[in-house]
C-alpha cells in the first residue's frame, strides 16, 4: 500500500519550480550581463523540480510485505510485527517499537491514503495511546 502525498503539496513544489525558472528566464532575457549569483535561481528551480518528481515517483510512506518503509534520503524500515504502541498526537501517528520511532504526519497525506492507513493501523494488535 502506498501512502501518497497530497496533491496540494506536490503542486506547491511544481509551482515554485516554475516561478524560480521564470525569474531566471526573465533575468536571462532582459539583463545585459549575468552575474554568477543569478544562476542560483536556476539551481533553486531545479531543486523544486527534483523534489516534485521525487515525491511524485516515491510515496510518502509504503506498507509492503509486513514492513513500513519511510521513503526519503535517509529512510527507515519498520517491521509491523515489532510495533508495540501507536500514539495519535495532534493528528500525527507515532509508531513505536523497542528501539525505533516513526512519525507519520497526516497533514501531508492524500485523504484516500489516509483512510487506508487508518484501516491498516487498526488491524495491528497494539496498544493505542
Amino acid at each position: 500500500m502506498r501512502i501518497k502525498y497530497k496533491n496540494r503539496a506536490l503542486q506547491f513544489n511544481l509551482f515554485f519550480g516554475i516561478v524560480w525558472l521564470a525569474f531566471f528566464g526573465l533575468k536571462l532575457f532582459f539583463a545585459e550581463n549575468m552575474h554568477w549569483l543569478d544562476y542560483g535561481w536556476l539551481i533553486i528551480s531545479a531543486a523544486y523540480f527534483a523534489i516534485y518528481f521525487y515525491h511524485k515517483k516515491y510515496a510518502y510512506r509504503t506498507i509492503e510485505n509486513g514492513f513500513l518503509n519511510v521513503n526519503g534520503p535517509f529512510g527507515k524500515t519498520l517491521n509491523l510485527t515489532e510495533i508495540k504502541r501507536v500514539k495519535k498526537f495532534a493528528g500525527d501517528y507515532i509508531l513505536k517499537t523497542n528501539n525505533k520511532k516513526v512519525t507519520i504526519h497526516t497533514f501531508a497525506i492524500d485523504p484516500d491514503s489516509s483512510a487506508a492507513l487508518n484501516e491498516a493501523l487498526k488491524e495491528l494488535n497494539v496498544e493505542w495511546e
